[in-house]
């Protein structure tokens, strides 16, 4: 018996914590994953882009594998226990793969084996795509199998706790993990904590699996009736094979294709299945929101490290301000759902206007699109601030890849003839601008007949530089954004301290003179902190957000409204896949278009959404609302089908037998027989 409090069976319990641990995990490695390609194995933006875009599309594909395992073998509760025991390990070889000790052999904080964590990291991203998309389509469905037929107003309720649940963990986890990347670990050099950010997820993985196996013996457990999904696919599939069985001229024409089925399937599946193809039909312009949708977690988490983060200077000035704006997502959701409901489409209908499900999607698609246009304006001014100054790469320096380098200035106070020695400290335009990448450069003043060595001995500078040897180049070193203080010590023991406030995004030279008596340092700010704030992304993450609660809602409830009454699945497994081929769209439009400038590449991808929306608009036009349960209501009489099917299939044999060659006798004798047999087959359904 199961076990009720308040009315509500106790066993939901177990599985809303279940889906808050799960949703943490998968978001919250996925707030970091882009800048793990990024900065951890070192890809570019592009490449960076296109593996996020493939993983998401792939946890989108998977779905449609976990129904029919659920629905066909193995039932909902075992796909949910054993397919997350895969998404579990999936996430702990992420974490694992992010261990940079693992193959640090010489100890410098740099992988030498870069192949062997790029393989781990996508081991653990299949598992996990695996994992979370054959649970997706499960839990929910079995949360409802908790119910009594007569509980439908809790039902209701679990699922908006469901869909709550599903919304703070991922808010929360899109905090924590940056802050969690945010801290130094390692063994043998203190890195950025990709393990903690990924290990923490995993650790919430493995206490959904417990959580949900606790609760086994209260749980509701049905046992798979088949997968409906798999009937639709026959049933298409035998329509479309007896149509083109019987294309001569001779068959009489039917008023849909998928009459063609009458011969072996119900009139009320034929009909179920007309009504989702229908929706199927309206879904194919769909996937081009999704492209732009989920770009949220690749281009403009990259786009938000070219700018100033610096939100409240104390508590994010060091670790939380790169995906700062992931946050505002699941924020407005959470206040725009209720002010939709509750204000906008009340007014709207007070007006008279005929707001339609359809139209309100098309209407969020144009505000999807405005948010790329936000963007592009967005990354115009970014561009601005970013280029405004001539770059070259200067002599006796390395440039570290995907930055821009800045002049290193050589100077020779007048009438003296001390050479100086150059401190360049770079401060990379791309990584997350919680720090700055710092090239220290040991340069030499050129007279007319000599070089002469400025120092001529080794500098020791601390913050992560180490020695430089005369004449030589630093390595990179992270360095926090905010107030950096450098130790510099020659050979002979000598030293000084020079402090200064580092901006996102800056550069600037520091001049040491040969005396090494540094007093009033020379700076020359080769170029100016990032100027443009990241908090000018909210208003293309507000229009997004406001374009995904009127689009995707709206959508999920229309279809919803227009799937017949065992096929709420189908319909499902079809708006998820629109998801996965906005992903793979992501990956063709940006392979193909090759733009040089990212602000063109969001013009391009909002142009080919107002594009769709257009084409979606003439669809929905078209479009005729339909009551399933007043369709299936029509074929409510299952006494007079089988009659009707076997008169159907009585025709259609008599009229292959008559385009065949073989004698009249021996059709005729083929017609009696099954005359004979569909009048014994009425008579037995009669009985």
């Amino acid at each position: 018996d199961l076990v009720d409090v308040c009315g509500y069976p106790l066993s939901i319990f177990f599985i809303v914590v279940n889906e808050f641990c799960e949703r943490f995990s998968y978001y919250g490695m996925r707030a970091v994953l882009v800048l793990y390609f990024r900065y951890f194995l070192k890809w570019d933006d592009d490449l960076a882009t296109s593996i996020y875009h493939t993983f998401i599309a792939l946890c989108y594909l998977t779905p449609i594998l976990g129904a029919i395992v659920a629905d066909s073998w193995l039932g909902k509760f075992k796909t949910i226990v054993y397919l997350s025991i895969v998404y579990t390990v999936g996430q702990v070889v992420m974490a694992v793969s992010a261990i940079h000790d693992i193959t640090d052999t010489d100890r410098d904080g740099t992988p030498d084996n870069m192949t062997f964590h790029v393989a781990m990291s996508m081991v653990g991203l299949f598992l996990i795509a695996l994992g979370t998309g054959g649970i997706k389509p499960c839990v929910a469905a079995f949360g409802g199998d908790q119910f009594e037929d007569h509980q439908e107003k809790q039902r209701s309720t679990f699922f908006s706790i469901f869909y709550l649940s599903i919304n703070a963990g991922s808010l929360l986890s899109t905090v924590i993990t940056p802050i969690l990347r945010g801290q130094e670990c390692g063994i043998h050099s203190q890195q950025k904590c990709y393990p903690l950010a990924f290990g923490v997820p995993a650790a919430l993985m493995v206490v959904a699996l417990i959580v949900f196996i606790m609760g086994s013996g209260m749980y509701n457990k049905t046992a798979p009736k088949g997968n409906i999904m798999l009937e639709v696919c026959k049933c298409i599939g035998f329509a479309i094979k007896n149509r083109f069985r019987h294309r001569s001229k001779t068959f009489p024409k039917r008023e849909h294709w998928m009459d063609w089925a009458h011969e072996k399937y119900d009139k009320l599946l034929v009909a179920q299945v007309k009504m989702v193809l229908k929706v199927l039909f309206l879904y194919i312009p769909l996937p081009m929101f999704w492209t732009l949708f989920d770009q949220q977690g690749s281009r403009w988490t990259l786009q938000a490290t070219t700018m100033d983060g610096n939100f409240v200077r104390v508590t994010c000035s060091s670790h939380v301000l790169l995906p700062v704006c992931q946050t505002v997502n699941p924020i407005l959701i959470l206040a725009l759902v209720p002010i939709m409901d509750s204000l906008v489409y009340p007014l709207i209908k007070k007006c008279h206007l005929n707001f339609t499900p359809l139209k309100r999607m098309t209407v969020g698609m144009l505000i999807a699109a405005l948010a790329f246009v936000a963007a592009a304006l967005l990354q115009l001014q970014i561009d601005v601030s970013i280029y405004s100054i001539y770059t070259h790469t200067p002599p006796h320096t390395h440039t570290p890849p995907h930055t821009h380098t800045y002049s290193i200035y050589t100077h020779t106070p007048p009438h003296t003839h001390i050479h100086i020695v150059y401190i360049h400290i770079h401060t990379h335009i791309h990584p997350p601008h919680t720090h700055t990448y710092m090239l220290l450069t040991c340069c030499f003043a050129l007279s007319y007949r000599r070089f002469v060595n400025g120092l001529g001995s080794p500098l020791n500078v601390t913050l992560g530089v180490g020695d430089i040897a005369p004449l030589s180049v630093s390595n990179y070193s992270l360095v926090p954004q905010g107030k950096a203080e450098f130790t510099i010590m020659n050979s002979g023991g000598a030293s000084c301290l020079y402090s200064k406030e580092l901006g996102f995004g800056s550069a600037f030279t520091l001049v040491i003179p040969s005396t090494f008596n540094i007093g009033i340092p020379d700076v020359v700010e080769d170029i100016k902190p990032n100027t443009i704030h990241m908090g000018w992304q909210i208003p293309q993450y507000f229009l997004m957000t406001a374009g995904e609660v009127v689009f995707s809602v709206t959508g999920l409830e229309f279809s919803y409204s227009q799937a017949p009454s065992n096929m709420k699945s189908v319909l499902q497994a079809g708006w998820l896949f629109t998801v996965a081929v906005g992903n793979i769209i992501v990956l063709i439009v940006a392979e193909a278009a090759q733009l040089p400038d990212q602000w063109a590449e969001y013009i391009l991808f909002a142009s080919l959404l107002a594009v769709v929306c257009i084409v979606f608009a003439v669809m929905s036009y078209f479009y005729t609302y339909t009551d399933p349960a007043e369709i299936e209501a029509q074929f409510s009489q299952p006494e007079h089908e089988p009659e009707e099917k076997k008169r159907d299939r009585v025709e259609m044999e008599r009229k292959d037998s008559d385009c065949s060659k073989s004698s009249k006798g021996s059709d005729k004798k083929k017609r009696d027989s099954v005359v004979e047999q569909h009048n014994q087959d009425v008579k037995q359904s009669k009985m």
